[in-house]
């Protein structure tokens, strides 16, 4: 006899089981035992029988103000009056559903809401939910997400209710890259999604595990949920307090306080504070006795050849120097503890710069720029260090310097024009400029840039 209760418990209807929630919600409201954010929380993911949603609507009217915040000008009144909206420029598109009726069909990867009163027919929209919206050689291997406007006999029955609006996104592009994934969908995801207060649930198109266990403590800092992987999880589910697909991108490691989707407004600086807060790392200051300088080791291509000579010129300026191998960056919560105790970093262009996020406000970053990569090297890494509250210097290699010389004569074009062979093809520069160039650094020269840096840390005034 002692058993029956269990039976009854765990055999009850979907329809039973919702009264004991409620009943449970009355109790728990009344003696103020659990705060509403954790009851939200809790209830983020009801399963249901039927389209049994009037509950979490109650919640639909809270994140309609955040989610005007994601499109700007008409479109906000698009939004209000339709229940849909899509803001987009030259990177990227990210379209806003507010409509209640709202279902995400993850068999299909589909975004289905009532159709507009004053159409005549079912709408289809495509949007492949990526940051850079420019390229169109991600975009091809981004999956797309049909948005569908039908009548309300033709929306999918919800298989669950979700209390908190989604945010559809994909990790396509450039994966296992630090810069390209920090750019097109961390700091877009932070951009996108801070705003909710981690009140949303992520669904990752192209799921990516490796990308979600890298990130898993940015992610669990965005969302209080685990990213839903559609390949995985082929259900219908309502979401009535709204949606939005795709990411909104800025600038290059980079977030535009004056942009409308900010108006709260998050910065660079904030986002840095975010890192901190999600790596539990400790505000460091500059230790002027011996200050740490972290240099990035390239093995593969642009390696200083002479980095033996380089350490010891940093040493001989009063740097306690740690090298940083590429095995070592893999692991971000352990290496990020390592860059945010270092006064100074030093690389060469590429994607180990990245970790300039870590640096602490008032670190320098010293970027040794190869030949031919002057461009992307001032506006990947360069111009965003400034908005992170980190000095940026920069040692520009002479042709002397790099070792295309020993292959291409003084007066070639790879050496005096290189934006001529860009010009011929992107993939011809990169096999020359990006993975076919070593760097043999001239240490007299590179001891003054060094002496800069000591000047801006105040360590020598």
């Amino acid at each position: 006899m002692e058993k029956e209760p269990k039976r009854l418990l765990f055999g009850a209807t979907p329809l039973v089981f919702l009264l004991l929630i409620t009943l449970l919600y009355t109790q728990l409201f009344a003696s103020n035992s659990l705060p509403f954010d954790k009851w939200m929380q809790q209830l983020a993911n009801w399963k249901v029988s039927g389209n049994k949603f009037n509950k979490a609507v109650q919640y639909q009217e809270s994140f309609k103000p955040i989610l005007r915040r994601l499109v700007k000008g008409e479109d906000q009144n698009k939004l209000e009056t339709d229940g849909f909206a899509c803001d987009s420029d030259y990177y990227s598109m990210v379209c806003v559903a507010s409509e209640p009726s709202l279902r995400i069909d993850t068999r299909t990867l589909t975004v289905q809401m009532l159709l507009n009163k004053t159409a005549l027919q079912d709408k289809t929209a495509t949007i492949r939910p990526y940051a850079w919206q420019h390229s169109s050689e991600i975009l091809k291997n981004t999956t797309p997400v049909q948005i569908l406007h039908r009548n309300i006999a033709s929306l999918p029955a919800c298989q669950y209710i979700h209390t908190v609006p989604a945010v559809i996104f994909s990790s396509s592009g450039f994966r296992g890259n630090l810069f390209h994934e920090f750019d097109e969908v961390i700091i877009p995801l932070f951009i996108t999604s801070r705003h909710f207060q981690s009140n949303v649930q992520f669904i990752l198109s192209d799921y990516n595990p490796e990308f979600v266990n890298r990130y898993a403590q940015i992610i669990s800092h965005l969302s209080h949920y685990k990213v839903m992987n559609p390949a995985t999880n082929g259900s219908a589910h309502c979401f009535p307090a709204g949606a939005v697909i795709g990411l909104k991108f800025h600038d290059f490691l980079s977030i535009n306080i004056s942009s409308n989707i900010n108006p709260g407004s998050y910065s660079m600086l904030n986002f840095k504070q975010f890192l901190r807060e999600a790596y539990n790392l400790k505000e460091i200051h500059v230790d002027k006795k011996r200050p740490k300088l972290l240099l990035i080791s390239r093995v593969k291509s642009r390696k200083f050849l002479n980095e033996e000579e380089m350490v010891n010129t940093m040493e001989e300026l009063g740097f306690t120097v740690l090298i940083a191998r590429p095995n070592q960056m893999s692991n971000l919560t352990e290496f990020s503890k390592l860059v945010s105790s270092c006064s100074v970093m030093v690389g060469a262009h590429g994607a180990g710069l990245t970790n300039e996020l870590f640096l602490p406000v008032g670190a320098a970053v010293v970027q040794v720029v190869p030949l031919g990569l002057e461009w992307a090297s001032a506006f990947y890494f360069g111009k965003p260090a400034g908005n992170m509250g980190v000095n940026y210097l920069e040692y520009k290699i002479q042709p002397e310097e790099s070792s295309l010389i020993d292959v291409y004569s003084r007066n070639d074009p790879v050496i005096v024009d290189p934006q001529s062979i860009f010009a011929k093809s992107y993939e011809a520069g990169r096999a020359v400029y990006i993975t076919g160039q070593n760097l043999k650094i001239d240490i007299p020269r590179f001891r003054k840039t060094l002496t800069e840096a000591r000047l801006l840390l105040g360590l020598d005034s």
